[in-house]
């Protein structure tokens, strides 16, 4: 009975051994060949026969041609990875003698492995529909990514020129970044293993990589995921508050809920948001684990990555506009070594001053400067003031080449670079200004006159008419309590001056003013992304509260022609939160969340220049 109710097993074979019946394919007769594809492509093929077919292929790869090329196809289709060790051992071996042997046959094999780089797809029937994402709940995915990752091994070490066929199949199959989180997650750090064992593409996988953070990150600007955080949140106390009222929950129930609760919290509310988290998550412990070595800093392999994580930044970041947290991956290397950190600002500050640069380039690389020296914890105060010499000396230079000129007057279009640094210097002086003073004042202050802003100011290039209200604002009021330049008499003239535009559109007429002309960005404001955050929460600087004393000249914030909704927004933590307490941040908000003009540049015609 058991004999009988047993299924057979397929060990029974046809057509002879492989090489006649590829010697008979040759001459022709291709009846056993396709009996051969058959049992081949059979979904319940059995361990045993897969290695004695591969065993007998790995004999006789030298007639498995161009011409084969569909057989081949179907070998490489075989469930080879989740068979047992000895299928697995069969097929890597296979993979090696077939790509020394036919080298035409490389692309697919690659093809084949790099398509293992995330988790089998499942498909689920809801509704007459089928449903098809990637299987979570696969125990043996990890042990799947191993063996794929020896496959590669495999292949690469018969055939050396395997990086260069490699690259466009990797970017191929990058997935959409509205796949799965999971799918993502794989992928991403299938792509930073490959890197270990071929390090020849590291500079392009990380360029891949960051290429597609950097899309996620500019289609979730800042808002939208603070509007999202917060829309999830209200949902979830208005949920909280109707469960209260109609039942109390029993103590393990409430227990269970908090669980539920703390694990939800870590998830960001906007889908691409989430997405981006992981991703930054998985490349800060990328360069963390690259850069040390049994829990110490590797200099050398710190090096190596800082160069194309810099090159990388050249190429991608720096010319994109607005972006809100890729961007970090520069600030955390930079945090393992103060050289880094040195070496990032000069590469910043060469970038600024270079002539030959285009001019939205060195704008950005100034916001860049400013920004890191304001943010970074673990700059130290003798860096900042260098830096603070090093950009006032270029500023009075250009001062002085500008002053006698026939372009002397206020025009971003001119001047771009320099109200971009000077931006630079103003923020950076609104952050660090009490260090600046600590310990010795009277040695402080001597400084900071040394540095000439009162020159800065009133020339007839007139900085405090083009930059971002909020940091006149604050410089103003703490260059004033220091007695370093009064800029007010400066900031009610150009309020005076400045003009809105009206544009008739198909809703009529429109006033439309634009409080930010350099269009610029502060591309360290606070990170937002919640786990990723945790790596770089411990090394930032963040704003801290300044009493209503000190700022009470910014009772009154600059009205540039704003609308109240602008004022609103960019100015939000204005209320006292105690007595005597003011919050107000210097952010780019401003700039990219409710500002006007598109994300590109400010058109021609959204200010007006004046000469003085």
């Amino acid at each position: 009975d058991e004999f009988i109710s047993s299924p057979p097993r397929k060990t029974v074979r046809f057509g002879g051994t492989l090489s006649e019946i590829l010697l008979k394919y040759e001459k022709g007769d291709t009846t056993d060949f396709e009996l051969l594809k058959h049992q081949l492509s059979d979904p319940d093929i059995k361990d045993a026969q897969i290695i004695n077919w591969l065993h007998e292929f790995r004999a006789s790869v030298a007639y498995l041609t161009k011409e084969l090329e569909q057989l081949v196809n179907i070998l490489l289709k075989l469930p080879w990875l989740r068979r047992s060790r000895e299928v697995v051992e069969e097929y890597l071996g296979f993979l090696g003698n077939l790509v020394s042997a036919q080298t035409v046959h490389l692309r697919p094999c690659l093809r084949m492995i790099v398509s293992q780089f995330v988790p089998p797809r499942i498909t689920i029937r809801e509704d007459d529909v089928d449903i098809s994402d990637s299987d979570d709940d696969d125990e043996n995915i990890s042990e799947n990514f191993d063996t794929c990752h020896r496959a590669l091994q495999t292949v690469a070490r018969y055939v050396p020129s395997t990086p260069q066929f490699l690259m466009p199949i990797l970017v191929e199959f990058f997935p959409f970044i509205n796949k799965s989180e999971r799918t993502l997650e794989c992928y991403v750090h299938n792509l930073l293993r490959v890197t270990v064992y071929l390090p020849t593409l590291r500079l392009q996988i990380l360029e891949l990589i960051i290429e597609k953070l950097l899309k996620l990150d500019v289609s979730t600007p800042q808002q939208d995921i603070e509007d999202a955080e917060e829309t999830a949140n209200n949902c979830a106390s208005e949920e909280k508050s109707t469960e209260e009222g109609l039942f109390d929950m029993e103590e393990d129930e409430d227990r269970k809920g908090n669980k539920a609760v703390s694990l939800g919290s870590e998830r960001m509310a906007h889908p691409l948001a989430e997405r981006l988290d992981i991703l930054m998550t998985i490349l800060f412990s990328y360069i963390k684990d690259v850069c040390h070595v049994d829990g110490k800093l590797d200099i050398s392999n710190t090096k190596d990555l800082y160069r194309d994580l810099v090159s990388v930044f050249d190429k991608l970041i720096l010319p994109t506009h607005a972006s809100c947290h890729v961007q970090y991956f520069m600030f955390y290397i930079c945090s393992f070594k103060l050289g880094l950190a040195e070496a990032f600002l000069d590469h910043l500050w060469k970038k600024l001053q270079d002539p030959n640069n285009p001019s939205v380039i060195r704008q950005t690389a100034g916001s860049y400067i400013g920004s890191f020296l304001a943010r970074a914890k673990f700059i130290p105060i003798v860096t900042v003031k260098a830096c603070l010499d090093l950009l006032v000396n270029w500023l009075h230079k250009y001062i002085d080449n500008q002053d006698t000129g026939a372009n002397a007057y206020c025009d971003v279009a001119l001047h771009g670079p320099f109200y971009s640094t000077c931006q630079a210097v103003f923020y950076t002086l609104i952050f660090r200004h009490k260090q600046l003073l600590d310990g010795n004042l009277r040695k402080g202050l001597a400084y900071l006159q040394s540095l000439n802003f009162e020159r800065i100011v009133m020339c007839q290039l007139n900085p405090l008419k083009i930059c971002i209200p909020s940091v006149v604002n604050l410089f103003a009021a703490i260059t004033r309590k220091y007695q370093l330049v009064f800029c007010y008499t400066i900031i009610e003239r150009n309020n005076r001056q400045f003009i809105p535009v009206v544009r008739s559109g198909t809703g009529g007429d429109l006033v439309q003013t634009c409080t930010n002309p350099l269009d610029s960005f502060f591309p360290f404001d606070p990170y937002i992304l919640k786990r990723s955050k945790k790596t770089i929460d411990p090394m930032y600087q963040f704003w801290e509260e300044l009493s209503a004393e000190d700022l009470e000249n910014l009772k009154k914030p600059i009205k540039k022609g704003t609308s109240e909704d602008e004022d609103d927004d960019f100015l939000k933590g204005e209320t006292p939160q105690n007595d005597g307490v003011v919050e107000i941040a210097p952010n780019s908000y401003e700039s990219n969340t409710r500002s006007p003009v598109s994300s590109i540049g400010s058109p021609a015609d959204c200010y007006v220049p004046y000469p003085l």
